[in-house]
């Protein structure tokens, strides 16, 4: 049977679907109708092999405690060696609901209350909440926004990365490979010395690394773990095929760690602060089929992305200059730049809100120095893009 999601273009109404994305503005006190280009899901329909995989465990009707054996495995380890050239052969796999609870479970295993832990800002927002819920304490070794061939870029200021860890006693650091919002590819050299200066101090590195597959051309993903001897030993990988086949929502995630004694930690936690054991059934489904019969619908999606990427800095070069980017090397989130507009805080959530009436995500959520951007989700129809992109040059001209 062939891949039937091959269609990017079609768009689906995910209206009265309980979609976090398009239900639940007023909630949020957001007008009804915004057009929503925040939450980091497709609007596209995941692969034909998934939701079959789906279909048919639904059909069989019964939905008790469901376990993985060695195909489940094999899948993953499967995938990783075939994208990522990673043999993850002996690792353990360890199931969780995802990536951001595997960060709560890692804060148990590898921290205590009242301990500092690492991020480097502007970075994903779940970062700081759930160390702070956890009674943790947030330290960021701040990025530095640079150029490279004439093009913006973040760096790693090295120097105040170890001195943060040797000031605060840092246990665990929390890296996102590649980085949300920035879109940044760290490179084999950056790593190498993110593993010298953590292995030399006794850190832990937790690499999210959940947006692995979205890599655009010319670029490849540099797995932490895989960087060198010294790396594997001291890593906690985090992965899922939540954001690449769009099905965050199953709550699937696969944490794997080289490390027998970081391994047996993390899985204590994970069953015991977590409770949890065996994972959602059709997450389990859902994720073998996508790592063993997902590849067309992937590499499909991505040509699409990249093509909406292109399409994208197009548009603002054309129609609104003001409007800047970095372009992102991974991953379908664009941290736009409207510091060129001049508007303050209030006043840019009024354009892009009110007047534009699209719901994009603050880049002061990401940490202070997102203060003046925005994240954009490109991982939708070009029709749905055009339509906000549109809405927010008349915006900007009015």
């Amino acid at each position: 049977m062939a891949e039937r999601n091959l269609d990017f273009d079609k768009v689906h109404n995910r209206r009265g679907t309980d979609s976090l994305k398009y239900d639940f503005a007023a909630e949020r006190g957001l007008p009804k109708d915004v057009l929503p280009l925040w939450v980091a899901d497709m609007d596209f329909q995941t692969s034909s092999y998934i939701q079959d995989a789906i279909v048919a465990q639904a059909e069989h009707g019964i939905y008790g405690y469901t376990e993985t054996k060695r195909d489940y495995y094999e899948a993953v380890i499967g995938w990783m060696k075939r994208h990522h050239d990673w043999d993850i052969t002996g690792y353990k796999i360890i199931k969780t609901p995802g990536v951001v609870p595997a960060i709560g479970a890692a804060l148990d295993a590898f921290t205590e209350k009242g301990d500092a832990v690492l991020i480097q800002q502007p970075v994903y927002y779940c970062f700081n909440e759930v160390i702070e819920l956890s009674g943790r304490r947030v330290v960021s070794n701040d990025l530095v926004l640079g150029y490279s061939d004439s093009f913006p870029r973040y760096y790693i200021d090295f120097e105040d990365f170890e001195k943060k860890i040797v000031e605060e006693k840092i246990k665990l650091f929390l890296l996102c490979n590649p980085h949300n919002p920035g879109g940044r590819i760290w490179d084999k050299e950056e790593l190498k010395k993110i593993a010298e200066i953590c292995k030399k101090h006794n850190v832990v590195v937790f690499s999210d690394e959940i947006h692995q597959d979205i890599v655009y051309s010319r670029y490849k993903h540099n797995v932490f773990a895989d960087i060198s001897k010294e790396a594997a030993e001291i890593t906690v990988t985090a992965t899922s095929p939540g954001k690449t086949f769009n099905i965050s929502g199953l709550q699937i995630g696969n944490i794997i760690i080289k490390n027998r004694e970081l391994a047996k930690r993390f899985k204590d936690s994970v069953n015991g602060i977590m409770g949890y054991s065996q994972a959602n059934a059709p997450g389990i489904a859902a994720c073998r089929a996508a790592y063993t019969k997902g590849d067309e619908w992937y590499e499909a999606m991505k040509k699409y992305i990249e093509a909406n990427l292109e399409y994208l800095i197009d548009f603002l070069k054309r129609e609104i200059p003001k409007v800047s980017l970095i372009i992102p090397q991974a991953t379908y989130l664009v941290f736009l730049d409207l510091r060129e507009l001049g508007l303050s805080a209030e006043e840019r959530k009024e354009l892009i809100i009110k007047k534009a009436g699209l719901w994009l995500d603050s880049g002061d959520i990401f940490g202070p120095l997102g203060e003046g951007f925005e994240r954009i989700n490109i991982a939708c129809p070009r029709s749905t893009l055009t339509e906000a992109l549109t809405r927010l040059r008349d915006a900007i001209n009015e």
